[in-house]
């Protein structure tokens, strides 16, 4: 079974920072793409940030210059670093994992589309 685990998100004023991981888990031994989505209370799930397994990253407008996303693909792994938080980025955070090949047995799977719990980031302003 794929499972991705997210943490660091909680409280913090407009200007501070956040660092939030995901980390992937089971047979896995490829990822094509990981990202960031988030989701306001009443508003749909938006792509906030993604990088590919060869390191292209993307960005919301909303949020260029200000989050930086990354990854360890040894550690199946992606970060969102988020500097000059602002009330407005408030949000479930999700990571996703698109692309997933992974082992079940003998035989090898790749599955389009896995999402994390979500981890709860708060701007206060």
């Amino acid at each position: 079974q794929v499972q991705l685990v997210e943490s660091g998100g909680g409280l913090v004023q407009a200007g501070g920072s956040l660092r939030l991981s995901c980390a992937a888990s089971g047979s896995i031994f490829s990822i094509d793409a990981m990202g960031w989505y988030r989701q306001a209370p009443g508003k749909q799930r938006d792509l906030v940030a993604s990088i590919t397994s060869g390191g292209t990253t993307k960005y919301v407008d909303s949020v260029k210059g200000r989050f930086t996303i990354s990854r360890d693909n040894a550690k199946k792994t992606v970060y969102l670093q988020m500097n000059s938080l602002k009330p407005e980025d408030t949000a479930v955070y999700h990571c996703n994992a698109h692309g997933v090949s992974y082992y079940r047995g003998s035989s090898a799977y790749t599955g389009l589309d896995y999402w994390g719990q979500g981890t709860q980031v708060t701007v206060s302003s």
